[in-house]
């Protein structure tokens, strides 16, 4: 079989209004990929900078997957959540990106959103908490319904990997 190891970090989220910001992190692969070692899905710590500094969480991924095909690679999705000062957890916006299919290192910006609402939602937001979210959580990666969507954009996540891929040309893969 092949192999891919994908190991690196979620280092954090810029451009964000808020702080006291934290994630809720995953990786969707097809049917073809079959977990050796690692997680696919956690959280990240709390991080409260200053005004207008990056949230930094630093923290680690490493995932080896064995393959019997292709189809379906990797795609890492997000949900970034924030802490309020009464110690409530807020829906703050969602995101994904494709890992990489090239070998090596890959510095990536994963742009994320939220449903936009209404003003009566986002009166009820601010004094309330809350917020409008998916009922699927799906929908952040596949694109089967999300196309139909109102959506804000809401800031970036920074995100380094490093591929490792194993016995691809011995099956005839190329992945430059």
């Amino acid at each position: 079989m092949c192999e891919v190891h994908i190991i690196g970090q979620i280092i954090g989220a810029t451009e964000f209004k808020e702080n006291n910001l934290f994630c809720k992190w995953g990786i969707h692969a097809g049917s073809n990929w079959k977990v050796v070692e690692g997680l696919k899905e956690g959280q990240t710590q709390i991080d409260n900078p200053l005004d207008g500094e990056m949230n930094y969480w630093c923290h680690p991924v490493d995932i080896h997957y064995a393959i019997k095909g292709i189809q379906g690679w990797p795609k890492l999705y997000f949900q970034v959540w924030q802490q309020d000062e009464f110690g409530r957890d807020q829906f703050c916006s969602y995101g994904f990106c494709n890992v990489p299919t090239a070998c090596g290192y890959h510095k990536l910006e994963c742009v994320t959103w939220k449903p936009m609402s209404s003003f009566s939602d986002r009166l009820y937001e601010y004094f309330l908490g809350g917020g409008l979210q998916l009922k699927s959580p799906e929908n952040i990666y596949q694109g089967h319904d999300r196309f139909r969507l109102q959506t804000v954009a809401m800031g970036m996540i920074q995100i380094e990997l490093n591929i490792i891929t194993r016995n691809f040309k011995k099956y005839g893969i190329t992945n430059n």
